[in-house]
């Protein structure tokens, strides 16, 4: 079935736009699953392609690390790799030095959420 496309402008907080920016490219079809106009239709229409879809790197290294199952303690030792560690860091000094392009704020975004998400884990893999 082929849709029309029509082009829609709104107006959000800049905070807002900021944080959407890693999703762009899935702002369709999270709209269609917020809405679920069509129900089991469009669900079947919005699987999710991991190979198409702009998924950062760094959550895709935390991604892959989760679904292995990982045991309480790899949890706890968990870190994302080198390269991840030294991306984040040129953020961090871009950020200090107040010249982040919109993209790399939604990055370091992106590397806070995943951060306090780990956090919380380990928390979680300590209790246990």
């Amino acid at each position: 079935m082929v849709r029309d496309v029509a082009q829609l402008t709104i107006q959000i907080p800049d905070e807002l736009a900021q944080r959407l920016e890693p999703l762009q490219s899935r702002l369709p079809e999270l709209l269609w699953l917020l809405l679920d106009i069509d129900g089991e239709q469009n669900k079947k229409q919005l699987k999710l392609n991991t190979q198409t879809v702009e998924i950062p790197e760094v959550y895709q290294e935390v991604l892959d690390f989760l679904i292995k199952r990982p045991t309480p303690e790899e949890i706890i030792t968990f870190k994302v790799s080198a390269r991840a560690q030294i991306h984040l860091q040129e953020l961090l000094e871009k950020n200090r030095a107040g010249s982040l392009s919109q993209m790399e704020l939604a990055q370091l975004d992106v590397y806070e959420q995943l951060e306090h998400l780990m956090i919380l884990l380990k928390a979680r893999a300590m209790e246990k």
